[in-house]
C-alpha cells in the first residue's frame, strides 16, 4: 500500500502508535532517508514520534525499501574499474586496453579489487519531501487512474490491478461512474471479472459495453493482450459466464457487423473461443455478424465509404458523412481542408461537432494546427505498447489561407466552453517552465520512472559541472551484455563522437568500462563534463542503451538506468542516491532504447523513453546512429500539447491569469497547488 502511495503522491499512511520512540531514534530515521535524497515533513515526523521503537523500525524498513527502489539504491552499483573515474581519467590508452583484455579474456572481475577510499560526497540535489497521507487520498489514486481520459502505462495498470486485488468487490465504490477511455475500461472490466467475480461486477461491465470493439477489448484484456489492438492476441479460454456476457453485449449493439469488420481476423479468432453458434436462436444478430465475417459477405464500412469519397474527389461529401462521427471528423480535418473541400463549409461542420470531440483529441488538433508547416519533419508515434518514433519529410500541401488559425480557434473555444463547467479556480499563476512539459495524453508505452514525465518533456538541468549516467542489469536466462553509450551531436545534428565500450574517452566524456556478463548484477557509468563538451562544440548528448547479446529487456530480471548531477566526481561513491535526478526501468520488448537526451545549449534534459528501430549486425551505438539521429530530430520538432497551454485554457475558462505568483489563488508549478508531475490529478481533473 505505502509503496504505491510513496511512488505516486510522496506520502504514506501511518496510524498513531504506542509511543516511546526517542529523539535520537527519530534523527536516525531522518538520516537514513536523507542518504536516499528524501526528508520528512513536520507532520510526518510528528506522527513518527508517536510510534514505539519497534513500530518505528518497521516503518523505516518499509520506507527505505520503497525509496531505495525508486532511486536505484536497492542494488549495489560498482564500475568495472574500481578506481573510476580517476583511473579512466589518468590511465593511458594502452593501460586501459590491457586492463580490459584481462577482463574479457580471463573474466577477471576488476571491481572485486578494493579501490582507495573516496572522500565523503560533496553536494547533492534538494531533498524530496515525504508527507503524511490519509486513506481517502490513497483511495483517490484508484479513482483518478480509472477516470483518466487517456491511455495508462504498465505501472498504472499494475497499481489499478493491486486495488482490485486488495479491495475485491469493494473497489466498485472507488470507480467513477464514467470511464471515458475504452482501453482503460477494458483493463478494469477484465480485472473485475477475474479477481472480483459476481453479479455486481458483471452488471458494472455489462452496462458499459456499448460497441463490438468494447467487447473485443475486454476479451483481449482477459487474455493479457494489447488492449490498444495494435498487436494481435492469442485468446485463452473463456468461462461460460464470460462468453455469455460478451455475446449478449454484441446482440445489444443491434447489428455489430460493421464494427466487427474493423478487426475482422481478430473476431474470427475470438469467435472460435466464444462459440456463437450455441446461441444462434437467442442472439440472431450476433450469429449473423459472425457469418458475415466468415463468409466474406460484401459490406461497405463507414471508413471505407469515406476513403471512396476522397478517392473520387468528393471531399465535401466525405465531410458531410464525417459529421456523424465528430472524433473522426477532427482526426481527418487537416486532410479534408487540403483535399479541395469548401473551407468554410468544413469549418462550420467542425464547429457544430467540436463540443462532442474528446478533450485529448481537441488538444492534439489545437497544437497540430498551431505548429502546422513550421517544422521540416513529420513525427509519428505509432499506437501500441512498443515505444517507437517515426519521421518523414513534411510534403503535405499547405492548408487554405486562414484555415489553420480558424480551426485552432474552434478547438480553443470548444475547450474553454467545456472547462468553464468545472469548479472555479480564481486568479491563476502558471510557471513559464511548464511550456517545456508535455501534457500526459498517451502513456501506454511509458516506462516506470522516478518522476512521471511525458515523452518530449524538457526539464532544466541543475547547476552542476558533471552529469553521471548509470546503468544496472542482471543476466536473464543466459549471459547478458547491456551497453551504456553517449553519442555527441552538434547543434545541426551532425555526429561528432561516441563514448561507449569501444571508445572509453572523448570530448569530455569518460566510460567506466565494459562489463560483458552480469550473473550477480553489473553496472556501467559515463561521466560527462558539461563545460568541456560545450567548449568542444557538442550541442546534444544522446544517451542510448543496447542489449549487445540481443535479449529484450522484458526477459531480464531487472534493468534500470538514469542520471546523477555531481558537482565533484572525486567525492562519494560511484553511485549516490542523493544525487539521482531521474531513473527509468527498462522492461519493454525492445533491445535498444534511448531514455533521454541532454540539450547542452538550452541546459535541459529531454525525456524520450523510445526504442531504437532496425536490426544491425552488432547491436551497439555505432550501428544505431541513424535511429539515434532520427529520435533526436523527432524530439526537436515534436509539436505535442504542452502543460502551460492546457492550464492556460483552464485559467481563462475558470478564473483569470495573473502576472505575479503572490496574487494567485491557484498556482500551477512544481511546488504549487497543481504540480506538473502529479499526472494522476492532471489526467482526471484537467483533461
Amino acid at each position: 500500500m505505502n509503496g504505491i502511495f510513496l511512488r505516486r503522491k510522496g506520502k504514506f499512511l501511518l496510524k498513531p502508535g504506542d509511543g516511546g520512540a526517542s529523539a535520537m531514534q527519530l534523527a536516525m530515521v531522518q538520516q537514513e532517508l536523507e542518504q536516499l535524497g528524501f526528508a520528512l515533513t513536520s507532520e510526518a515526523l510528528e506522527r513518527l514520534g508517536s510510534q514505539s521503537p519497534e513500530q518505528l523500525a518497521r516503518c523505516l524498513r518499509e520506507l527505505r525499501a520503497t525509496l531505495a527502489r525508486m532511486t536505484g539504491a536497492h542494488r549495489t552499483l560498482r564500475p568495472l574499474f574500481p578506481d573510476f573515474p580517476a583511473g579512466v581519467l589518468r590511465v593511458e590508452e594502452a593501460q586501459l586496453y590491457q586492463r580490459a583484455m584481462f577482463h574479457y579474456v580471463t573474466r577477471l572481475q576488476l571491481h572485486e579489487i578494493e579501490p582507495e577510499p573516496s572522500p565523503p560526497l560533496r553536494g547533492g540535489r534538494a531533498l524530496r519531501l515525504i508527507g503524511l497521507g490519509s486513506a481517502e487520498e490513497f483511495e483517490a489514486i484508484c479513482t483518478r487512474l480509472a477516470a483518466s481520459p487517456t491511455s495508462l502505462s504498465q505501472q498504472d495498470k499494475d497499481d489499478l490491478a493491486w486495488f482490485i486485488d486488495q479491495y475485491r468487490g469493494q473497489v466498485l465504490r472507488m470507480l467513477p461512474e464514467r470511464i471515458a477511455f475504452k482501453e482503460n475500461f477494458a483493463f478494469i472490466a477484465a480485472a473485475l471479472l477475474r479477481r472480483a467475480p459476481g453479479p455486481r461486477s458483471e452488471a458494472f461491465v455489462r452496462e458499459r459495453l456499448a460497441t463490438a470493439t468494447d467487447a473485443l477489448r475486454v476479451a483481449v484484456a482477459w487474455s493479457a493482450g494489447d488492449v490498444s489492438l495494435a498487436e494481435p492476441t492469442r485468446f485463452g479460454r473463456f468461462p461460460r459466464a464470460m462468453r455469455r456476457l460478451l455475446l449478449h453485449a454484441l446482440e445489444a449493439c443491434g447489428d455489430p457487423s460493421e464494427d466487427m469488420l474493423r478487426w475482422k481476423e481478430r473476431w474470427k479468432r475470438l469467435g472460435e473461443r466464444l462459440h456463437p453458434g450455441d446461441y444462434r436462436e437467442r442472439l440472431p444478430a450476433t450469429w449473423n455478424a459472425f457469418q458475415t465475417l466468415r463468409e466474406d459477405r460484401p459490406l461497405e464500412t463507414f471508413n471505407g465509404a469515406i476513403e471512396r469519397e476522397l478517392r473520387q474527389g468528393r471531399a465535401d461529401a466525405a465531410a458531410q458523412r464525417l459529421s456523424a462521427r465528430p472524433g473522426e471528423l477532427a482526426r481527418r480535418l487537416d486532410h479534408l481542408l487540403r483535399s479541395g473541400a469548401d473551407r468554410d463549409a468544413v469549418l462550420e461542420r467542425f464547429r457544430a461537432a467540436a463540443a462532442r470531440v474528446s478533450t485529448p483529441v481537441l488538444l492534439q488538433l489545437h497544437s497540430h494546427l498551431r505548429h502546422r508547416g513550421r517544422a521540416p519533419l513529420r513525427v509519428f508515434f505509432p499506437k501500441g505498447d512498443a515505444a517507437r518514433a517515426w519521421g518523414a519529410p513534411d510534403r503535405r500541401a499547405a492548408l487554405p489561407d486562414g484555415a489553420a488559425e480558424a480551426a485552432a480557434a474552434i478547438c480553443r473555444d470548444a475547450l474553454i466552453a467545456r472547462f468553464a463547467e468545472r469548479a472555479p479556480l480564481g486568479p491563476c499563476w502558471i510557471d513559464p517552465a511548464l511550456r517545456d512539459l508535455r501534457a500526459p495524453l498517451a502513456q501506454r508505452s511509458a516506462s516506470r520512472s522516478l518522476r512521471t514525465l511525458t515523452r518530449g518533456s524538457r526539464v532544466a538541468l541543475p547547476q552542476t559541472r558533471f552529469i553521471r549516467l548509470f546503468l544496472w542489469w542482471k543476466n536473464g536466462r543466459g549471459r547478458t551484455d547491456i551497453d551504456l553509450s553517449a553519442a555527441f551531436f552538434d547543434r545541426d545534428f551532425g555526429f561528432l563522437d561516441t563514448v561507449s565500450y569501444y571508445n572509453l574517452r572523448g570530448y569530455g566524456g569518460h566510460h567506466s568500462g565494459d562489463i560483458v556478463d552480469a550473473p550477480q548484477g553489473a553496472a556501467e557509468f559515463i561521466d560527462l563534463d558539461l563545460p568541456r563538451l560545450r567548449e568542444s562544440g557538442v550541442g546534444f548528448v544522446a544517451v542510448s542503451i543496447h542489449s549487445f547479446t540481443e535479449q529484450p529487456y522484458c526477459d531480464l530480471p531487472e534493468c534500470f538506468a538514469g542520471w546523477m548531477a555531481r558537482s565533484d566526481i572525486a567525492s562519494g561513491e560511484p553511485f549516490e542516491a542523493r544525487t539521482v535526478h531521474d531513473r527509468v526501468d527498462l522492461a519493454s520488448k525492445q533491445n535498444s532504447c534511448m531514455p533521454f537526451v541532454l540539450d547542452l545549449e538550452r541546459n535541459q534534459a529531454v525525456w524520450c523513453d523510445l526504442g531504437i528501430g532496425g536490426r544491425p549486425r552488432w547491436n551497439n551505438a555505432a550501428n544505431q546512429l541513424s535511429g539515434v539521429s532520427l529520435i533526436l530530430r523527432a524530439m526537436e520538432h515534436d509539436a505535442a500539447p504542452d502543460l502551460y497551454t492546457l492550464f492556460e485554457l483552464h485559467a481563462q475558462a475558470r478564473g483569470s491569469l495573473v502576472a505575479e505568483r503572490a496574487q494567485a489563488q491557484t498556482v500551477f508549478a512544481e511546488d504549487g497547488d497543481v504540480s506538473p508531475f502529479d499526472v494522476d490529478r492532471i489526467r482526471a481533473e484537467f483533461l
